[in-house]
């Protein structure tokens, strides 16, 4: 089966879409794992370059990290010297296994039909008290950038209600503007939602 223009362009360019990356998201990342336990289990999502993994692993936290590019995996291991899992997010299937999902930039190319199915997959591996983040290049539809990646581009009141179907006992959106590996200006939603 041919792979879809998305999942090609982070196959091709593994090797210097890795080496382009290496700082990770230290602010978003900050927050995120302050509201975790000191050692907590942490699953991360599309790891890319596995430096986010790397800062957490760092920090004394216990991280999977997996990616859905072969390629992508391939390079995060090397970083990290540990396997990485190819893990696409509709094979998400563990439960209550997870303190935390760190989902830095990866869920934004998930088809929007898709996006409920994994949202409810994430919310059960995690475990009560749960904390799941994710970021997204807001727009108003979806469609394909430069490169020929798929993204969901989502409003915030678009996310917010299709988070709400998932029964979190919070919801913080919140937003900025930057930058992506395209260099285009961004503006970009983060949501950090908390399991019951």
């Amino acid at each position: 089966m041919e792979k879809d223009p998305t999942a090609r362009f982070y196959a091709e360019n593994a090797v210097s879409y890795a080496a382009s990356s290496s700082e990770p998201s230290r602010y978003r990342l900050g927050l995120f794992l302050a509201k975790l336990k000191p050692g907590a289990d942490i699953l991360e999502l599309g790891c890319g370059n596995g430096r986010d993994s790397a800062a957490m692993i760092e920090g004394g936290f216990h991280v999977t990290p997996t990616d859905g590019t072969p390629e992508m995996a391939v390079e995060a291991s090397g970083r990290l010297g540990i396997p990485v899992k190819v893990l696409r997010f509709e094979d998400i299937d563990m439960a209550a296994a997870f303190d935390g999902v760190w989902a830095n930039a990866c869920l934004l190319h998930a088809p929007r039909a898709d996006l409920g199915g994994i949202f409810a997959k994430i919310h059960t591996a995690l475990r009560p008290g749960g904390v799941f983040y994710a970021s997204f290049k807001a727009g108003e539809r979806e469609g394909h950038d430069s490169l020929g990646r798929y993204y969901n581009y989502p409003s915030r009141n678009w996310l917010r209600a299709a988070y709400e179907a998932m029964p979190w006992a919070a919801i913080e959106i919140d937003e900025n503007k930057g930058g992506g590996y395209d260099n285009r200006p961004t503006d970009w939603l983060h949501v950090t939602a908390l399991k019951a």
